[in-house]
């Protein structure tokens, strides 16, 4: 095993897979999750796609928020035998968000919160929630003593700071004492009129402009007012979790396409990272097209015409993908160096179980290479 990944993984103990959506965060994950468990480092994946893939790639039905065991007979009926245990779950948004209440709201107002119509929007769809309770699962897995290696498959987002601010997007909304002077004035005078153009093109406005009706609006005071003397203790985790993300225990995994418009992506998530002074462990660049081997087109010149003809032209076709891949990875391995490129082929199948997640971590961790990755 040599690499960058390698190295993360025996040295790290915490990784996070950032990328936009459909570049293949949740395999790569999951594979570097499986390559810890295999060098001897009790490891957990944790995922927010709501999508079956883990699962099914796991052999398990579903994953939840509870941490689930890979069954180690069916690591071993897949040839693998991991000298530590492996873990997955899938984040449940809503539950994670109710447990983090109880944990820090005083008895008497956990009801009263958790009852909120206006709560309920926050911990299921509020934009930045899903990144704040992530954040809030990470630093809860890393703090416990019994797992040496977390992965986080995080949200899709084009952007780095879409993830790493969004958690303080949210908390600037919930203490905001600009909506609280507006809404709670009014609502006990039983006034309708809020006069949200006070607040112009706020993220505030932007975020209350969503919701309508007196009665909502009345759920909005009442929340604010719930968790007025909570946003300290929102504000203390925020921090230790940033603080979490930029020391040296964690790394970024950056995971992107081939495709031009996914490394325009990636240039920019990687030097929004590096100005946040956040480690980049690798550019992961996932479905690379290879190049045509040799033997498939003396194997193409042996057939007859007109299948050899229509044969050819595919393999031009792939060709013509890998050379436009290569021209891009060249570029994309300028733009973020000094970090390394991890190159994964596009594979035939999908990656829907234990072995092909098990090939695609030789990639990752480099007991396997793409010809371009070794040129």
């Amino acid at each position: 095993m040599t690499g960058p990944l390698a190295s993360a993984l025996t040295q790290r103990s915490v990784l996070i897979c950032v990328g936009s959506g459909g570049v293949g965060k949740t395999t790569v994950a999951a594979s570097l999750a499986l390559r810890g468990a295999a060098l001897g480092r009790r490891s957990i994946v944790c995922t927010v796609d709501p999508a079956k893939r883990l699962a099914n790639s796991l052999g398990l039905e579903e994953l939840g928020n509870a941490e689930t065991r890979i069954d180690d007979a069916r690591l071993a009926a897949a040839g693998l035998g991991p000298r530590s245990p492996m873990f997955a779950m899938m984040l449940d948004m809503k539950r994670t968000w109710d447990e983090l209440i109880s944990k820090l709201a005083p008895k008497e107002k956990q009801e009263r919160i958790l009852s909120n119509r206006f709560y309920q929007s926050l911990s299921s769809a509020l934009a930045g929630s899903q990144e704040y309770i992530a954040m809030e699962k990470l630093w809860q897995l890393h703090a416990r003593s019994d797992y040496q290696l977390v992965v986080l498959d995080t949200p899709p987002t084009a952007h780095a700071l879409d993830f790493l601010d969004a958690p303080n997007r949210l908390l600037d909304f919930l203490d905001n004492e600009a909506a609280r002077w507006l809404l709670t004035p009014a609502l006990a005078a039983g006034k309708l009129g809020l006069k949200l153009f006070n607040l112009g093109g706020s993220y505030v406005a932007r975020q209350i402009s969503k919701f309508t009706g007196v009665e909502t609006l009345q759920q909005l005071a009442d929340f604010m007012l719930a968790v007025s003397g909570m946003n300290e203790d929102f504000r203390e985790r925020a921090r230790q979790t940033r603080d979490l993300l930029a020391s040296g225990s964690t790394a970024f995994v950056l995971v992107t396409g081939p495709t031009v418009e996914r490394l325009d992506e990636a240039v920019h998530f990687h030097t929004l990272l590096r100005q946040n002074e956040m480690a980049v462990a690798a550019v992961v660049v996932n479905r690379v097209h290879e190049p045509v081997p040799d033997l498939w087109w003396r194997e193409a010149a042996k057939l007859s015409p007109p299948l050899r003809g229509k044969v050819e032209k595919t393999l031009e076709e792939l060709d013509v993908l890998a050379s436009q891949d290569a021209i891009g990875l060249a570029k994309l391995a300028e733009a973020c160096r000094p970090t390394a490129l991890v190159l994964v082929p596009r594979f035939p199948l999908d990656v829907h179980d234990l072995p092909a997640l098990w090939r695609t971590g030789g990639y990752l961790v480099g007991d396997a290479q793409l010809p371009a990755a070794s040129s």
